[in-house]
């Protein structure tokens, strides 16, 4: 093979790497490009600058604190880029502030402004009538005074703790002999940052709104205009909003644990504990304030982000659920393909055809629909399945559930370490238990990430497998936010492969290959290097070599340097990454031969998709993973073939083709890290990718529906 390990690394070089964090800003600098989009409707844009917000807080408690945390270490080691901890903090903070203003200002001259012209008013305690300030100072007496807590600080009784992402009030009060006390109150996080004055209020007529507009206040404002009540007999002198985001990053010793359950549980118990790694206050905040928090949160000042405007503009959120359509984007529903609307079970169209989704243009009804006939099907003997991100209300979770109260032998992994869903996991997997199911919760040093069900029914012809594979999870939520592809196949060999795979999850295995699935971590670098070798030599040989690989991330160092030398070799390369690219594209000499461009739109891109010409015998492959050292080394994760012409079709022409042509949404990597607009040309048509997909399948509902009518 060309492809070894050891001839690679003459590619690593940290100029041919950008920045992981960096790349990640970047990624949310084209979250913030859709909010300013102008041609986006209002209350989209307000999406936008909620999830720019979300995003921001969760890579402060993960990323960045993984850096503050090496530098508390006395680590130095150098990223693949070449620079320190202290380098990339420096640099994050750098190339984030400008953002931020950005951001800020655009809430403030043009979001505003255009909230006001639609009657959507985020009004001061001020220019509220009489009548409102009264329903509101009586809302705040029954509903918001008897949950608060004022914590003074003094010799006597110690700094208060602050929880991760809340928001409190600093305050100054004075006694009437002069002295002045330091305090702090907490903003309940149980409460909506935003009150809608027709919720509060009781004066809302029964449209929903007052007079057809809708108000909203602050309830940090309403709290500071009513501090006196929590301190009676003093004189609230100064109160000013801040908000701190602490370190979540689970580390978890699993060697060292008798009960990953117990050990999880414990560890999220302490995550609420983890070090301040980001300080937000008002920038009016006197500095004697500010020398205060940052003393008794024990950070320094780099840890300080002065905000010229409300903090935590994540939960502006709730603005963009009012019943106004003429302000969003039309809606669009998911689609129940044609065939699941054959009066025949779902176990005899999968024997019959291979099925592929693809959501959120197609439903997510069909997927559970395979796991509640499974669940009821008096033929059906054994379901396995893995859960991720299952979400809080899963009726796949309960389908389980009824299976086995039916006595059929149900064993589902459920990955606890799954971030941010660790207690929503670790209630499934009891609720699973209870019910007689086999729960197990994966492998020592590796977070299961691949989705797989695999189920096992009793026919005339003897016993058979069906399996549904996919490059997301089973959540109906995400199901319709996410694009991703799902399979359902009763080819024997991947059965054959993903009955192993839960062998090797639930008992004891080392087997080292699979028919026709990759599996992470036994093999699936190693196939993918072979992969991208076999094109190299099909160029070398006189032919044609192309690979187009669509991802969120791309950031392992090993398969970049095997793309840089395929590119040198004269394969043609496209990169569809959606987030983090540590690839440096079309830089003379190492990368001529590849593009990248990334998409960001109404829909995340979620699917994983890797192509191989092969010299004209096309092979595709969907997967769980994306191509990070994570997903490779310390994941168990599926790569799945897709085998049917007309899929295989649907895949190139109606997916990558049209990702690759999208010149509305996408974005092309420039060779210094920035992106740029891919923008039509004037004989150019306009193509949306994710607009194309949504009429290709509005227009087979419609062909569908003529057919029936024909008949």
């Amino acid at each position: 093979m060309l492809l070894s390990k050891d001839y690679l690394k003459k590619y690593y070089n940290p100029e041919n790497f950008f920045n992981r964090d960096l790349s990640w800003l970047e990624f949310n600098r084209r979250v913030m490009e859709e909010a300013l989009n102008p041609d986006l409707p209002l209350l989209d844009k307000i999406k936008f600058i909620s999830i720019f917000f979300s995003n921001l807080d969760e890579f402060y408690m993960i990323r960045v604190s993984g850096l503050k945390e090496q530098i508390r270490a006395n680590v130095f080691d150098t990223s693949i880029d070449g620079l320190t901890p202290h380098e990339q903090i420096r640099l994050i903070e750098k190339n984030l502030q400008p953002m931020l203003k950005e951001i800020y200002d655009y809430w403030e001259d043009e979001v505003l402004p255009k909230l006001n012209e639609n009657k959507i008013y985020i009004c001061e305690l001020n220019q509220l009538t009489k009548d409102e300030r009264d329903g509101i100072n009586k809302y705040f007496l029954k509903e918001i005074y008897p949950i608060l807590t004022p914590l003074a600080f003094d010799p006597g009784r110690p700094f208060p703790y602050i929880s991760n992402l809340s928001l409190s009030f600093a305050i100054l009060v004075k006694k009437s002999n002069g002295e002045k006390h330091f305090a702090r109150v907490k903003v309940p996080s149980i409460l909506p940052r935003l009150l809608r004055l027709d919720q509060i209020v009781k004066t809302k007529p029964s449209n929903g709104s007052v007079n057809g507009s809708y108000k909203f206040i602050w309830i940090g404002d309403l709290i500071r205009s009513n501090l006196n009540l929590l301190f009676p007999g003093m004189e609230i002198v100064e109160a000013y909003r801040f908000r701190i985001t602490r370190d979540t990053d689970l580390e978890i010793q699993e060697d060292e644990a008798d009960d990953l359950l117990q050990l999880i549980e414990e560890n999220i118990k302490q995550r609420k504990f983890g070090s301040v790694v980001r300080l937000e206050v008002e920038n009016q905040m006197p500095e004697y304030m500010i020398e205060t928090l940052i003393e008794n949160l024990e950070i320094s000042r780099n840890d300080l982000h002065v905000i010229d405007g409300n903090l935590g503009l994540s939960d502006v959120m709730i603005i963009n659920d009012l019943p106004l359509p003429h302000l969003k984007e039309k809606p669009f529903h998911p689609i129940t393909p044609k065939i699941f609307l054959e009066e025949e079970n779902i176990f005899s169209l999968i024997k019959r055809n291979e099925i592929l989704l693809h959501h959120p243009y197609d439903s997510f009804a069909p997927v559970e629909d395979f796991i509640k006939e499974a669940s009821r099907d008096p033929d059906v003997l054994a379901i396995k399945q893995t859960l991720y991100r299952v979400g809080s209300n899963s009726p796949i979770v309960k389908y389980l559930i009824e299976a086995a109260e039916r006595k059929k032998q149900v064993a589902v992994l459920v990955e606890l370490k799954a971030r941010f869903d660790e207690e929503n996991n670790i209630f499934w997997a009891r609720e699973l238990e209870k019910a007689g199911v086999h729960v197990v919760y994966g492998l020592l040093g590796l977070k299961t990430h691949a989705k797989m069900t695999l189920v096992v029914r009793k026919e005339a012809e003897g016993v058979q497998r069906y399996v549904h594979l996919s490059t997301g999870n089973y959540n109906l939520f995400t199901s319709r936010l996410y694009t991703d592809l799902g399979l359902f196949t009763t080819d024997e060999d991947i059965c054959a492969d993903v009955s192993e795979i839960f062998n090797y999850l639930t008992g004891y295995s080392e087997q080292k290959s699979y028919r026709k699935l990759c599996v992470a971590p036994i093999n699936q670098r190693e196939r993918f290097l072979e992969l991208i070798d076999r094109e190299i030599k099909n160029v070398l040989a006189g032919g044609k070599g192309r690979l187009i690989f669509k991802m969120n991330s791309l950031v392992d160092p090993l398969l970049i340097a095997a793309l840089y030398e395929a590119s040198n070799r004269g394969v043609k390369i496209d990169l569809i990454v959606r987030g983090i690219c540590c690839l440096v594209p079309n830089a003379p000499g190492l990368s001529e031969n590849i593009r990248v461009i990334s998409i960001v739109g109404r829909f995340l891109e979620h699917s994983r998709i890797y192509y191989f010409y092969n010299n004209g015998n096309e092979e595709f492959y969907l997967s769980s993973a994306d191509i990070m050292q994570r997903n490779l080394d310390r994941r168990v994760e599926t790569t799945f073939p897709v085998l049917n012409h007309e899929l295989k079709k649907y895949i190139k022409e109606g997916i990558l083709f049209s990702c690759l042509f999208d010149n509305v949404k996408s974005r092309v990597l420039l060779p210094t890290g920035k992106y740029i607009f891919n923008r039509k040309v004037f004989t150019e048509w306009s193509l949306n990718h994710q607009e194309y997909m949504m009429e290709y399948a509005i227009k087979k509902a419609e062909s569908k529906k003529e057919n029936k009518i024909k008949k």
